[in-house]
């Protein structure tokens, strides 16, 4: 379609099974909470993604898909072992698809933006920057674009770490590349992240969602 940047965003996520996500949140939510929570953050999210003018979306995933799926977006399974080569995985899957820049994200920034998406891709886009990295509050990163994959960029960086952001960036500058960055964003982790972005994005269905699960736990 016309007017569509050629861009890949793929999402990566779990599917949103009870004790299987989100489990920082437990307690002082339930993990069928929890799990009600990351399947608001994952439709928002995905929302999102539907809404910004690329030419394809990619949600790279672990487990069954559920009524959340978009009808957008081409559904892969995710390959390796740790994060890091997920990511990795995801990427090479997603440019065998369509041989173009691509941006990739988790379901844990449910406040993001199609601006947030579309600044991203820009650089990638016009040639300006060959990755694209934003940085999260508790020290990873919460978006990475490129514009080609290449499984040594991401395997064997430490996730889950409060160095991890920064340890992903030295990989990408040691590795040659112009790194363009986006706006710090704060993932999702613990309960108090949760208030934090849900006062953010007050007419989201994770904010609602937060707000009756926050209800139940107060009776």
């Amino acid at each position: 379609m016309p007017g569509l940047l050629p861009v890949t965003v793929i999402v990566i996520a779990k599917s949103p099974v009870p004790g299987r996500v989100k489990t920082r949140l437990t307690p002082p939510f339930s993990p069928e909470q929890a799990a009600r929570l990351a399947e608001a953050a994952l439709t928002d999210t995905l929302a999102t993604v539907s809404a910004t003018p690329v030419s394809r979306r990619v949600l790279a995933l672990d487990g069954p898909p559920g009524p959340w799926a978009p009808n957008d977006s081409d559904i892969i399974a995710q390959r390796g072992t740790g994060l890091d080569q997920r990511l990795a995985a995801a990427f090479a899957d997603a440019y065998g698809m369509a041989r173009q820049p691509m941006v990739l994200i988790g379901m844990d920034t449910p406040q993001v933006t199609t601006d947030l998406l579309t600044d991203a891709a820009m650089p990638l886009v016009s040639g300006d920057a060959d990755a694209v990295l934003g940085l999260a509050t508790d020290g990873g990163f919460w978006l990475l674009g490129l514009r080609q994959p290449n499984w040594s960029l991401l395997q064997g960086v430490p996730m889950s770490r409060a160095d991890t952001g920064q340890l992903q960036l030295a990989r990408l500058m040691d590795a040659g590349l112009r790194v363009a960055t986006a706006p710090e964003l704060t993932d999702v982790d613990s309960a108090d992240d949760a208030l934090n972005v849900a006062a953010l994005i007050p007419g989201s269905r994770f904010a609602a969602t937060l707000d009756r699960e926050a209800g139940v736990l107060a009776r």
